[in-house]
């Protein structure tokens, strides 16, 4: 097998698994979600880095979240509306600088139709719409995804 072949083949895996994310055509359409403010309310809700990140689809600089290197169990959940979006039982250190993920908890998100799966799919909470980050085909199994998320637009719950 040729190099070429091999990283076609990977891109067509990980193609097929990003088909798998429910789409919705972008966080700043007219859809209706479960929790939805005015960009006024949102901007009391939230910190300015937050808006930028989960309202105005924003990436927050690279290691400069402290969720980067949590590795205490738990839930990590939506900074715009507390769902809980992600488990510490699928993060991994990536190396890139963000949190990451190999999947996402059942009914937590949607990927938007734009983006291409070398740039990455971008990533919005199910319930507000927010902005979440990215997900890519290069990440490790079972799924063979990265979600690369910014820290700004998590909480984190620990375990007790």
């Amino acid at each position: 097998m040729t190099r070429r072949s091999l990283l076609a083949s990977a891109i067509a895996l990980g193609a097929g698994a990003l088909a798998a994310i429910p789409r919705i055509s972008g966080a700043d359409s007219s859809e209706h979600y479960e929790v939805s403010y005015t960009p006024d309310q949102w901007k009391a809700r939230l910190s300015a880095e937050q808006y930028y990140v989960l309202r105005e689809h924003g990436t927050e600089l690279a290691f400069s979240s402290p969720l980067d290197a949590e590795k205490r169990a738990g839930v990590y959940e939506c900074a715009g509306c507390a769902l809980p979006v992600f488990s510490s039982a699928a993060k991994f250190d990536s190396g890139t600088g963000w949190p990451s993920f190999w999947e996402p908890l059942p009914n937590a998100v949607l990927r938007s139709s734009g983006g291409s799966a070398f740039f990455g799919i971008e990533v919005h909470c199910r319930r507000c719409g927010g902005h979440l980050g990215h997900v890519f085909n290069d990440g490790p199994k079972p799924t063979g995804l990265r979600y690369c998320i910014n820290g700004v637009a998590l909480r984190f719950i620990a375990k007790a």
